[in-house]
């Protein structure tokens, strides 16, 4: 509220901030008549005008695109400041607002200061020159009849501030000076009813929202201010109450401090009393500490007795040492069949090599007497044939006897011929010979290509097998780039699917894990053939914690694995931390393990894996003790450093990189070519098996030509054999020919010789030779037969005794599993056992231990029993503990000390007493009257809010009077409608001619009468506020010159009647029809270089 207008309610303002402008009540019922106001204005116009906070002159430089603008030197009632659009109308107003230290967003022209500095200048100047006059001058004596406002913009944003007397004096350059001289004014920058701007302007002329109207009518009364500080009052208070309430529980300690000197006070007499309670307590505190000592002593007897009779720890260790005889027992079995099957295979593989030999003997015997028997055979035709012809010889010579007329020429030539004849014998035998021997070589030849064409066609099928077993990985591993699962089975998938089921629907107490390959990384890849062979099928193995989870694994298993080809479960608690295997023991289950192997150079399998779960690694080390294997990668290295010495301390095994197992006593050679399941990069891995593909396939290829070669050579051979053979027929078929004509011409040149009775006894020895030739062949066919036999008997115990061999090794690597199962558990209860011995001889010791300390506790209960007497003699019976007895007794020794020290001055503890009387009776009086002010403001508040809404209401109520009053001079009919509940605020019009309408909206004016009732809005609220000077920009653009005309007789006829009031209006629009008086001064900006040259365009 203004100063001067003091019967206004002043109990609605009592703070420092921003007073609520509202005219006094007692205007009201002039406003009825605004012709008799405007007589009164002008009478008392013509006398005075305001006296401070009214704007004298405002002087720019280098502000926004002026480089020196002013100074503007303001009349004391109506100012009009006219101009062209880019003259500097807005200049000034925005000037006027940075110059009283307005921020730049409220200008609505720049974002901040800087934006404000005239382009390439550095620094930009305002001063505005406010009037100071009169009674309610402030600080008269320092600044005199006006205030100099200097502002200093600089282009980095900043602003200096110097505060100036009408002499020049620089008096303060502080911003709460400057906020002190607004308050003191009443000048509210940021109120659009004391300047409105250009942009709040057009935003408020064409404002349709109802909720902003109503806002901008609180902030133009200030009722907004007011609400807020209502709130933060609220707010103040509720901090109050809860400060009031800590100092009612400080309050409470206080009163404790107070009752204890108060104690102090009364118990001043009672200072004997407590000697004689204090020796009592003392008595009662010796014979305490003997029964307690009692107490322990019998507590100890029946600890003692207890841990006798437990024997809970020897059962375990008889025990323990009876599951490892069982255990030794079998692993023995195991390995005596082991070494029998061993054994058996060894002789056998002696027995195969020998009968292997003894095969390729008998093989070559039955051959050879093949060729005996077909020699005797062919001996035995030959016989025959020349036993024939011998026969016609004889008939021959029988049937010739008498033809004996032939001369010596006859025989001549017979000699002649036969001398041919023996001699083409003799090239034919010589050809047969050769041919034999070439038949011989072509036919080991032949049986060299054969083997060959065995051994490509047995390598053929090797690598076809390797090639099945590649592509079958590689489609494997295809497979397991979507799942990494399908590495261990295409069924695994499914089945962790149905576990993650099973799990959810609360089957399983805890998720199993598994497999554990899928749950294990390795550090080192390269080693993962060595891990896969040490760890076998525990990599295919699941986890569980315990054996209801076990049977429900089993029960899914059944699902997706047929019997006796699953999984194996392994049933142990689950660990959140993996076993301390560092230290020189570990515990698993209570049980004390040694700690793992450890060799400078050579890992442990545990250093190379990595688990997801520290449940993986426990399995592992229960199961297969990886902490006390080791990994040597060369196989040298690993047999000197396991058989060559003694092994590292702790280590039972290691593996090669191969996957070889070493032990101190054996060693066995892998079978694994390459991991199956640990194989680190899946790409790499199948990049190697598509190039072990490709290889293989290569080699078969080139195993086909070789066979196709081969074959194409093998089937020559025998067709040059047979060619040969059949040479060699012809040639002895040749050679029986040439031998029959020799043997015909001897004959005929025998028959003149010999008789009929010689070819006779011929013939008959020939009968007798191929008897003996008969009985030759049966022989050969005989040792034929039985070469035959022998060759097929050992041939069937050479294919029995591989079979065997075969079948002893599928026999041996079961046995082998099991027996690595049983050393592995029978370590294990070793272990256990040794830790188990540690227990019983712990417990035996502990033992031993309480009854010697039973026997210190009985000598010390003596001397306790000795003390008590000497200081009583008769026992106390005691009711509580020596730590309650202790604390009295403690109590009650500061008490007699207190006193002690205060003895013969019982006036400082009576003094003591009154001051915390005083202090506390003090205090609460101040908490009282706290609580009742904080009641009384309540009840304040109450009624502030009630004088707030009053006020409220009557300055709508007047607003409403007011606009009516206006739109009246207009012809027009309207009403304002308050809402403030929902804070709304509505205007209807109804312009001349339409009052029989139903238009009221606003949004149905033209935008002339619709700029005009926001005007007599405005006006209204000038009406009901108060402030040194108004300052409207660009009020009139959307006007028509009708409503233009009425809105200034309007304005100025307010202005006369507020005359002690500033007004600034800024429009672009003519002013020459403003009538002429002392109160109007009319400011003629000069036009912009753009707009000069477009007037001279038009004059000529």
């Amino acid at each position: 509220m203004s100063k001067r207008k003091g019967k206004v309610i002043t109990e609605a303002t009592t703070f420092k901030s921003r007073k609520v402008a509202a005219a006094s009540i007692e205007h009201t019922p002039d406003d009825a008549n605004p012709s008799h106001q405007g007589i009164c204005s002008k009478a008392f116009a013509q006398f005075s005008t305001g006296d401070i906070g009214l704007i004298e002159s405002i002087t720019l430089k280098n502000f926004m695109c002026h480089h020196s603008f002013g100074p503007f030197q303001f009349g004391p009632n109506v100012n009009f400041i006219v101009g062209h659009n880019g003259s500097g109308k807005s200049a000034i107003l925005t000037a006027l607002i940075v110059g009283l230290g307005g921020k730049a967003t409220v200008t609505n022209r720049g974002m901040s200061l800087k934006d404000f500095v005239k382009t390439n200048e550095n620094t930009a100047d305002i001063t505005v020159k406010l009037r100071n006059r009169g009674p309610d001058a402030y600080k008269k004596d320092v600044y005199g009849d006006s205030i100099t406002i200097e502002h200093r913009l600089s282009s980095d944003g900043c602003r200096t501030c110097r505060l100036k007397s009408k002499s020049g004096h620089l008096v303060s350059n502080k911003k709460e000076e400057l906020t002190g001289i607004l308050d003191h004014f009443n000048i509210q920058l940021d109120n659009p009813v004391s300047i409105l701007s250009q942009e709040m302007s057009k935003q408020f002329l064409h404002s349709k929202s109802e909720t902003d109207k109503y806002k901008f009518f609180m902030k133009a009364t200030l009722l907004e201010q007011m609400k807020r500080d209502y709130i933060h009052i609220k707010h103040t208070k509720m901090v109050t109450r809860e400060q009031v309430e800590r100092q009612e529980e400080c309050l409470k300690d206080l009163k404790q401090e107070f009752l204890q000197k108060k104690e102090r006070y009364e118990n001043v007499a009672s200072f004997s009393d407590m000697k004689v309670v204090l020796e009592n307590l003392k008595k009662a505190m010796v014979w305490c500490l003997v029964s307690e000592k009692e107490q322990l002593l019998k507590q100890l007897k029946e600890d003692i007795e207890k841990e006798e009779n437990n024997y809970k720890p020897k059962d375990n260790l008889q025990l323990c040492q009876t599951k490892i005889i069982q255990l030794e027992k079998k692993l023995q079995c195991i390995k005596s069949k082991i070494d029998t099957l061993r054994e058996e295979q060894e002789s056998l593989s002696e027995d195969n090599v020998k009968l292997k030999e003894q095969v390729k003997i008998i093989s070559k015997a039955h051959k050879d007497q093949e060729v005996i028997y077909f020699r005797a055979l062919n001996k035995l035709k030959q016989s025959e044939q020349e036993q024939n012809l011998l026969q016609e010889k004889l008939n021959k010579a029988k049937a010739s006897k008498s033809l004996n007329s032939e001369g010596d020429s006859e025989y001549t030539k017979r000699q002649k011929s036969l001398s041919n004849l023996k001699e083409q014998l003799a090239e034919l035998e010589n050809k047969c010979t050769h041919l034999n021997q070439d038949i011989k070589n072509k036919h080991q030849a032949l049986l060299k290509g054969k083997e060959e064409l065995d051994k490509l066609r047995l390598e053929e099928r090797n690598v076809q097998a390797s090639y099945e077993s590649k592509l079958k990985r590689k489609n494997q591993l295809l497979a397991s780039r979507s799942n990494k699962l399908k590495r261990f089975g295409d069924q695994v998938p499914d089945m962790m699917s149905a576990i993650s089921e099973a799990y959810a629907t609360g089957r399983f107490l805890k998720r199993p894990v598994g497999p554990i390959g899928a749950c294990i990384s390795l550090k080192d890849p390269s080693l993962a053939v060595a891990v896969e062979c040490c760890l076998r099928s525990f990599v295919k193995a699941f986890c569980c914690d315990n054996y209801k989870d076990e049977a429900v694994l089993q029960e899914l298993m059944t699902r997706f694995y047929p019997k006796g080809n699953r999984p194996q479960i392994i049933v142990s608690p689950f660990s959140d931390k993996p076993y301390n295997i560092h230290g020189s023991m570990f515990c698993f289950h209570s049980v004390l393990f040694h700690r793992k192997a450890y060799h400078p150079e050579y890992p442990s399998v545990m250093d190379i894996i990595t688990a997801t779960s520290p449940v993986i690694i426990n399995c592992l080390i229960d199961m297969r003790g990886i902490e006390s294997i080791l990994i040597i990668k060369e196989k040298d290295k690993a047999r000197r450093v396991m058989q060559h010495c003694r092994p590292p301390k702790n280590c039972r095994e290691a593996f090669t990189v191969e996957g070889d197992q070493v032990y101190p006593n054996r060693y066995y050679t892998s079978d694994f070519s390459m991991a199956r399941y640990l194989g680190g990069d899946i790409e790499t891995e199948i990049s190697m098996l598509d190039s072990d593909l490709e290889n293989y396939q290569a080699q078969l290829s080139r195993f086909q030509l070789q066979v196709n070669s081969v074959t194409e050579d093998i089937v020559n051979m025998e067709s040059n054999l047979n060619n040969t053979i059949l040479t060699m027929k012809a040639t002895l078929a040749s050679v029986n020919h040439v031998k029959a004509a020799i043997t015909d011409l001897v004959t005929a040149s025998e028959e003149q010789i010999n008789d009929i009775s010689s070819l006779e006894e011929v013939a008959q020895e020939n009968q007798q030779k191929i008897e003996a030739e008969k009985q030759s062949v049966q022989e050969a066919k005989a040792e034929l037969d039985k070469q035959r036999k022998m060759a097929e008997d050992s041939d069937s115990k050479y294919s029995s005794v591989r079979d065997r061999i075969d079948q002893l090794l599928e026999e041996i690597e079961p046995l082998k599993d099991e027996q690595l199962k049983l050393e592995t558990e029978c370590a294990k209860h070793e272990r256990n056992l040794k830790i188990l011995e540690n227990k019983v001889k712990a417990h035996d010791d502990n033992i031993e231990g309480m009854k010697n300390e039973l026997a210190q506790r009985e000598e010390e209960l003596q001397e306790y029993v000795a003390k008590a007497i000497e200081i009583s003699p008769e026992r106390q019976h005691v009711v509580g503990n020596t730590k309650s007895i202790d604390t009295e007794i403690t109590r009650l020794n500061k008490k007699i000390k207190v006193y002690e020290s205060d003895h013969g001055e019982q006036q400082q503890v009576v003094r003591e007493y009154a001051e915390a009387l005083a202090l506390y009776r003090e205090k609460t009086n101040q908490v009282r009257d706290l609580r009742r002010f904080i009641d009384r403001l309540d009840n304040i508040m109450s009624d502030r809010q009630n004088r707030y809404k009053i006020m409220r209401r009557s300055l709508s109520v007047r607003c409403k009077l007011y606009f009516n009053n206006f739109l009246i001079k207009m012809n027009c009919c309207g009403s304002m409608i308050f809402d403030h509940n929902n804070e709304t605020l509505s205007i209807m019009v109804k312009p001349p001619g339409r009052e029989e309408d139903g238009v009221s909206d606003m949004r149905s004016l033209s935008g002339g009468e619709r700029s005009f009732s926001t005007v007599c809005f405005m006006l209204s609220l000038w009406e009901i506020t108060e402030s040194p000077f108004r300052c409207l920009d660009e009020f009139d653009v959307y006007m028509d010159m009708h409503n233009r005309r009425i809105c200034l007789d309007l304005l100025l006829e307010l202005s006369e009647r507020q005359h002690l009031r500033q007004f600034i209006f800024i429009t672009p629009l003519n002013t020459s029809n403003l009538p002429k008086s002392d109160l109007i001064k009319i400011h003629q900006l000069r036009a912009p270089e753009r707009h000069r040259g477009q007037t001279e365009d038009e004059d000529v």
